[in-house]
């Protein structure tokens, strides 16, 4: 089970039985869990919670609908608590218009007073958000919320809204309302939100997820959030379990971290992590916002031996498939690859490279007639039907990127491996359709499109 990135334990509704909820809480195995503050008497709660419960932490502040009660000693009390190691966020804050139980402008003072707690001490801040999207995304950019962070909790918007929040550089987090019958834009949000960014949440007592709606709810109901968002993004439970979990450890900073992964799984696929160096500097790549790809930490100390690869993938037949791939160019280290693809062929196992398709360029030969035989997929990253869109998205660092791209696809096809260009569907930048026109009718390749800042 992962971890419950806002719930209020330090709620009254949980008063006359919390021993009994949390003994729940850890029997269904949520390693960590965030009580969040909403005025001075629940944060205060929310830090003797995170004392006595060694998975629990807290985060201090005073919800909008209170924020008409927020004055100079209550933002002094909050800058005093929110220092506490304990304490890992500020907030919740924000701006609530659909309530309105607090004046427009105090809801504005008191969300960028706690903004500037949040930035004094280099905390998270946890925002809420309702009927006031853009209000409080020009609040968040005014403030420059990317320079401590946060998290969008209860997200309420649309797709387009999620790209707008990422803009900021921020988390954002789906609570049991994503179950609802009637919410099917929170869906496609979920959907459209990378993993990286990805964190899930109860927000109990609060929002019961659907099958268990008109009952209190728990942090054991994560269970049905984390069945969900598996099934609508393609992925299994442990994965959407791993990323929330490494999400929510980057983003309160809770210090406890993975160690880096040689091999992950990802669906029922195995990837090697090959390389931290790369040919290209792509803007979109997960490598410069994040250690992570589906809550797998690829950052590494150094690049692992054939041996360690190998070791690491277990059984080659236990799986669908064994991808070189990873953070960097997996050709730039090109025997060390058919070394291993010898091997998991010789077990029995499948292999698939995901490539700039620079390795000719780096071998200074063509190296499509050596994957013969040990490769049974090549994926290469096409990024566009021109050199100048290649180069204003992957930003290449060796000569002629583009050109050695599609030399590569030619000469993978003519050599009789399986082939496939792929796209990073990237708004205003990427004509998909011209790629794929492109890739098959000119270099009578298989065509994928990726969807933009959705990683694995």
């Amino acid at each position: 089970m992962p971890a419950d990135s806002h719930c209020h334990l330090n709620n009254p509704a949980f008063a006359d039985d919390l021993p009994v909820v949390v003994r729940a809480v850890e029997e269904a195995g949520i390693v960590a869990l965030l009580n969040v503050g909403y005025d001075l008497a629940t944060s205060e709660r929310a830090i003797e919670l995170a004392h006595l419960y060694h998975f629990m932490f807290a985060a201090v502040g005073v919800h909008p609908h209170h924020a008409g009660d927020v004055d100079d000693a209550t933002i002094a009390t909050l800058r005093e608590w929110g220092a506490r190691p304990e304490v890992v966020a500020i907030g919740e804050t924000g701006l609530d218009y659909y309530r309105n139980r607090s004046p427009k402008d105090a809801q504005e003072r008191s969300f960028r007073a706690h903004l500037a707690i949040a930035r004094a001490l280099n905390k998270p801040v946890i925002v809420h958000c309702r009927d006031a999207m853009d209000d409080c995304l020009r609040i968040l950019e005014e403030e420059s919320v990317g320079e401590f962070g946060g998290v969008m909790h209860c997200f309420a918007g649309t797709p387009a809204d999620v790209r707008r929040v990422l803009n900021l550089g921020m988390y954002i987090s789906f609570a049991g309302n994503v179950t609802y019958p009637s919410a099917q834009t929170l869906r496609d949000s979920l959907v459209a939100t990378p993993g990286h960014r990805l964190l899930i949440e109860t927000d109990a007592p609060y929002l019961t997820p659907a099958p268990h709606r008109g009952k209190r709810n728990d942090p054991t109901m994560l269970t049905h959030i984390v069945e969900l968002a598996a099934e609508l993004r393609g992925v299994t439970r442990a994965d959407i379990e791993r990323l929330a979990m490494t999400n929510f450890d980057e983003l309160f900073r809770t210090g406890r971290g993975f160690a880096g992964e040689v091999a992950y799984r990802i669906r029922n696929s195995v990837y090697l992590n090959v390389t931290q160096s790369c040919t290209n500097e792509c803007f979109f790549c997960v490598r410069y916002h994040s250690d992570s790809v589906q809550g797998h930490n690829l950052r590494l100390p150094k690049d692992p031996t054939a041996d360690e690869m190998f070791a690491a993938i277990g059984d080659p037949t236990a799986c669908d498939e064994v991808v070189f791939c990873g953070y960097g160019e997996p050709t730039i280290r090109l025997t060390r690859i058919k070394e291993v693809a010898r091997r998991v062929k010789a077990a029995g196992g499948r292999v698939r490279l995901n490539t700039n398709g620079h390795g000719s360029h780096l071998a200074k030969r063509n190296i499509a007639p050596e994957l013969v035989g040990l490769v049974d997929e090549v994926s290469v990253s096409l990024n566009g039907a021109d050199a100048a869109t290649y180069d204003a998205v992957c930003k290449p660092l060796i000569p002629h990127a583009w050109e050695t791209t599609v030399a590569f696809i030619r000469d993978a096809k003519a050599a009789g491996l399986s082939v496939t260009a792929t796209v990073v569907a990237i708004p205003n930048l990427v004509d998909v359709e011209a790629a794929r026109r492109f890739a098959e009718d000119d270099l009578g390749v298989k065509f994928r499109v990726r969807p933009y800042d959705l990683v694995g």
